[in-house]
């Protein structure tokens, strides 16, 4: 939800941005006639922008391969709205301005038609990457939180420009765009770790167990990647703090001007210093529920003796919906196995294993089955199927109020796996 809410705040700014220059300046011009046509132009780019949104939204990517591509693509995009926006930042004005004033030369139609398109194309371009980022974002988060963050992200943006353009809110536009670009790199990075660790599973880049272990907790922990937001806004404002504390206020003859700055200076620094207070105590409570959940969340295994070559795990065990781990020993090589119940009513069978991190086992998380090497989330229904960080399935059949399976069959999968 965080990611999502700093990626809609800062496009909805930049579009915020564009939209209120162009309304400022034709007012102050005497061209207010012509602001209808640029609400016209802000119209067309939301609906458009929706749009968008509801076609990626209905492509339902399930390849892990296509899935990496898109949070490549989504990374890219982010690090080049950033560049954009620190690169045109200091003339975005001047330049908006011109350009308002050459379509407004024009005929009365011609200048609202100009008008129109400019400001559509611009906020159509935040929209579009919006949508495509958030869409990214989607696919390694849960998708109402991204929801969430995004409708309070806009909704921040667009408090935020109309306060600023109406006077009553004191912002360095300077100070916002370098903060939030320092957490947005952050981002960034996170969705082109999570573009790799999808095309590692898709096998569609070489994969290590290493590899996988590095990555897989980064991109798959929201509460990891959560931290390290809060830590990074910690530190700016910690520097906004010291800067505050260093800057004098100069030779002011006034008293009470002098009392009312330094009063301001003094609430500055306490808002500053208690909000890095806060991120501090969050990371610190954040860190210690996710070690605790790391040491309590275990998947025992349950001995249970082969009879001959087969190995006989009553339907009563595992009728419910949880994942069931059992070893069976056979030559001496203690095998590792899971069972759980599909939605469907079927039972995935599969070795507490996978080929790509090999013997580290799984554990249940809701409605997924997560590696504990990479922290892959697992979608139940696909269990017992090829590919990516899935458990090798292992075949099994329901035989007299019991599932069976192979002992052999087991042993030829586990010796395909790694240590």
């Amino acid at each position: 939800m965080l990611s999502s809410f700093l990626i809609a705040l800062r496009e909805g700014v930049e579009a915020a941005l564009v939209v209120g220059i162009v309304l400022v300046y034709l007012n102050r011009t005497g061209r207010a006639a012509l602001v209808r046509w640029v609400w016209g132009g802000v119209a067309a780019a939301t609906a458009s922008s929706l749009a968008v949104a509801i076609a990626l939204e209905r492509w339902r990517v399930s390849e892990d391969g296509f899935e990496g591509l898109l949070l490549l693509i989504a990374a890219v995009f982010v690090v080049t709205m950033i560049f954009w926006m620190n690169r045109v930042a200091r003339h975005l004005k001047k330049e908006i301005e011109q350009r308002v004033e050459n379509f407004a030369e024009k005929s009365t139609f011609a200048a609202g038609l100009g008008l129109a398109t400019f400001v559509f194309l611009m906020v159509l371009r935040e929209g579009a990457e919006l949508a495509l980022i958030l869409r990214a974002v989607e696919l390694s988060s849960e998708g109402l939180a991204v929801w969430i963050g995004t409708s309070l992200g806009l909704g921040v943006a667009i408090a935020v420009g109309w306060f600023f353009f109406h006077g009553t809110l004191k912002i360095s536009l300077g100070k916002f765009f370098a903060a939030t670009s320092t957490i947005l790199i952050l981002v960034a990075i996170q969705l082109a770790l999570t573009g790799v660790h999808e095309l590692s599973e898709a096998m569609w880049l070489p994969s290590s167990r290493v590899e996988m272990a590095w990555i897989g907790p980064i991109v798959r922990n929201e509460v990891f990647f959560f931290t390290v937001i809060l830590g990074a806004a910690a530190i700016l404002v910690l520097r906004e703090w010291m800067a505050a504390r260093g800057k004098a206020i100069g030779n002011i003859s006034d008293a009470a001007e002098r009392r009312r700055l330094e009063w301001e200076r003094r609430k500055q620094r306490r808002w500053a210093f208690a909000s890095a207070f806060t991120c501090t105590a969050v990371i610190l409570i954040l860190a210690a529920e996710f070690a605790y959940t790391r040491v309590t969340a275990t998947t025992e295994a349950r001995a249970i003796e082969a009879s001959g070559n087969e190995v006989r795990v009553p339907l009563s065990e595992v009728s419910d919906t949880n994942l069931h781990v059992y070893s069976v020993t056979a030559n001496g090589t203690s095998l590792r196995f899971m069972v759980i119940r599909k939605p469907n009513g079927s039972w995935g069978t599969a070795l507490d294993a996978c080929l790509i991190c090999g013997m580290a086992g799984y554990r249940q998380d809701g409605s997924n089955v997560v590696c504990r090497n990479c922290a892959s989330a697992i979608y139940i229904p696909t269990i017992g199927e090829a590919g990516g960080c899935n458990p090798v399935g292992v075949p099994s059949r329901t035989e007299n109020g019991a599932l069976v399976i192979d002992v052999s069959t087991l042993a030829e999968a586990r010796s395909r796996v790694s240590h």
